[in-house]
């Protein structure tokens, strides 16, 4: 590992020790806010931001930041979003984490010119470190990984359906989930990127794509040799606020799922 995710391994492990894994199983009802329908934030999340936010500043002072609850604060924040940022999710499925139960972890990516630089996935539960820089490949717990289908038939498809709208998820049960094995979605992005580039999983389809969400899962994916675009081929970038992302074990998986959903006439919401 380099010594900027050795740093930033380390200010993960600090955060998810002191701030979230004590909280684990243990929140008060008072601990936890709805910030809107089905979107849950924690004391541990809002906590933990904080201590992220204020570590990642000193690794690289000139980086804005911009994270998931300050957002939710203050929307403006998503303006720094074209520039030089750090983009954090304290707790990325806080909705597992404030239920005790399922997946979590922490998401950090530093971002330039709207594309993510450098992506890194914290799963406190396992101790697993994801690690991935642009044009140089992805780390699990600093060994290179590469991406790898299943070799299932049909392959396994993941979708976060929840997100889709009523005509999306019509088409999608009627043309797309009869060529498939679908599969659980974690509830979790920190989850299911390493899923999919693990074989567990071959394909996953987004509907909601923020910033804290995907910048880093979107570019350990790819860096893995694994495919993660938007539904028109293009680049996921973190500024642009579209919708409707696949990401796939290979290229290969992912052009089979968009041709598909073309054909369905199924597209990504406005």
């Amino acid at each position: 590992m380099s010594v900027l995710d050795r740093e930033i391994l380390a200010l993960m492990r600090d955060v998810a020790e002191r701030i979230i894994m004590p909280r684990h199983q243990a929140l008060k009802a008072t601990e936890i806010i709805e910030k809107a329908d089905d979107d849950l934030v924690t004391i541990a999340d809002r906590e933990a931001e904080v201590a992220l936010a204020e570590g990642l500043a000193k690794l690289h002072p000139e980086a804005a930041i911009v994270g998931e609850e300050s957002v939710h604060a203050d929307p403006s924040v998503m303006d720094r979003l074209s520039g030089t940022c750090w983009i954090i999710d304290p707790i990325d499925g806080t909705s597992n984490f404030a239920s005790g139960t399922g997946h979590f972890g922490i998401m950090v990516a530093l971002a330039e010119e709207g594309f993510a630089q450098g992506g890194w996935i914290y799963d406190p539960q396992r101790d697993r470190f994801c690690a991935a820089r642009r044009g140089q490949g992805a780390m699990i717990d600093g060994e290179a990984v590469t991406a790898r289908a299943s070799g299932a038939n049909p392959p396994r498809l993941a979708a976060m359906k929840k997100f889709m709208t009523p005509e999306q998820r019509r088409r999608f049960d009627l043309e797309i989930v009869p060529n498939y094995t679908l599969v659980h979605a974690p509830g979790a992005a920190c989850e299911q990127y390493p899923l999919t580039m693990l074989g567990e999983h071959d394909v996953a389809i987004y509907e909601r794509t923020l910033p804290w969400d995907h910048a880093a899962g979107s570019l350990f994916l790819n860096e893995a040799g694994g495919t993660c675009l938007r539904l028109d081929g293009t680049p996921y970038r973190v500024d642009d606020g579209r919708s409707g992302m696949v990401g796939a074990a290979s290229r290969d998986l992912f052009d089979q799922l968009v041709v598909r959903l073309s054909a369905a006439g199924y597209a990504p919401a406005a």
